[in-house]
């Protein structure tokens, strides 16, 4: 039998009992892990591990005075998050970059891969270690398809060329349009970067569940929704909402725009059955302190960024809640 919780329904932090201060935005965060671990339905998943889920749910933040949505109950490791949407930016799909600097985000995938395919039990280290030291093992290995960033910057097209016959286009830079859109455009309702290629999905290693974005822009402000199709709340959710509220950020310097919103919405909202002590430590916990991000420059694009331009301030988490991936 799998863990359960107590009910009882967390309460505001003693500080702020009585005070006419607003409740901590991670309280969101809580209540959902809270509701999911009580009431989710149990389900059996993709990777075997089984889940409780919920579907539906939103999170909203708020970004003004450079306030970024950083979990405090635990550490977030958000340059890390940063290097990978980064990376996505490039529109590269090997993660050989990633693997340089010590990003193992996606290592699993191709590892597993690798493994089944040679038969070589090699560890995930050496496997990352080679995948920077051999160029040609990189190519043959360390391919993820094309995920996220290729959709984003270079989904592609077909042009015919007679007799039935079709070449390969000019591919369509998603990311470059919205940010010219928001500029000459701004109260456009088609501001939407798409990663769900359904021409592509089965040659990717995993199909983009952080998938639609969508930004709006009211009263100088932009704000950004995501729309993601399948949430692991006790891990994947901390970098996907860093990831969402730092792309909007950059979005709307490069367009001379002031910091709105983060909306975050999950279809498929998940917690593991083998992720409860994960569950159980950081409910146990209160939220508390607030993290700033303030750019270094504005770069010349929005493709320009370096992780030596982020800045955070003020973001003092409690300890890591170490739990196993699900691949």
């Amino acid at each position: 039998m799998t863990e359960t919780l107590s009910p009882a329904k967390p309460t505001a932090p003693a500080s702020l009992q009585g005070e006419a201060r607003p409740r901590h935005w991670e309280w969101q965060y809580l209540d959902l892990m809270r509701h999911i671990w009580e009431h989710g339905d149990e389900r059996v998943d993709r990777t075997g591990v089984g889940t409780r889920s919920v579907f539906g749910a939103t999170i909203r933040f708020d970004l003004a005075g450079g306030a970024m949505p950083l979990l405090t109950t635990k550490r977030v490791y958000w340059k890390t998050a940063t290097r990978e949407l980064l990376w996505f930016l490039t529109g590269d799909t090997n993660i050989r970059k990633l693997c340089a600097q010590n990003v193992q985000i996606w290592t699993d995938w191709p590892l597993e891969r690798y493994r089944r395919e040679t038969g070589d039990a090699i560890t995930r280290e050496a496997f990352s270690q080679r995948i920077v030291e051999d160029a040609t093992f990189a190519w043959l290995w360390g391919d993820l398809g094309p995920v996220y960033g290729k959709q984003w910057v270079d989904w592609p097209t077909y042009e015919p060329v007679g007799e039935g016959l079709f070449r390969k286009g000019v591919g369509i830079n998603q990311v470059a349009q919205v940010v010219e859109s928001l500029k000459s455009n701004p109260g456009s309702r088609r501001h939407i970067i798409e990663g769900w290629n359904v021409a592509e999905l089965d040659s990717m290693a995993l199909p983009p569940c952080h998938k639609t974005y969508q930004f709006h822009v009211a009263d100088g402000k932009l704000s950004c929704l995501l729309y993601q199709r399948s949430c692991d709340l006790g891990l994947g959710f901390a970098f996907n909402m860093w990831s969402l509220a730092a792309l909007t950020r950059m979005m709307a310097q490069q367009c001379n725009l002031e910091p709105g919103h983060a909306v975050w919405t999950g279809g498929d909202v998940h917690l593991y059955l083998n992720h409860g002590a994960l569950v159980e430590e950081q409910l146990a916990r209160e939220p508390a302190g607030d993290a700033t991000l303030t750019f270094a420059r504005r770069p010349a694009s929005i493709f320009d960024y370096a992780i030596e331009d982020f800045e955070v301030t003020g973001y003092a988490p409690q300890a890591h809640i170490a739990a196993p991936v699900a691949v």
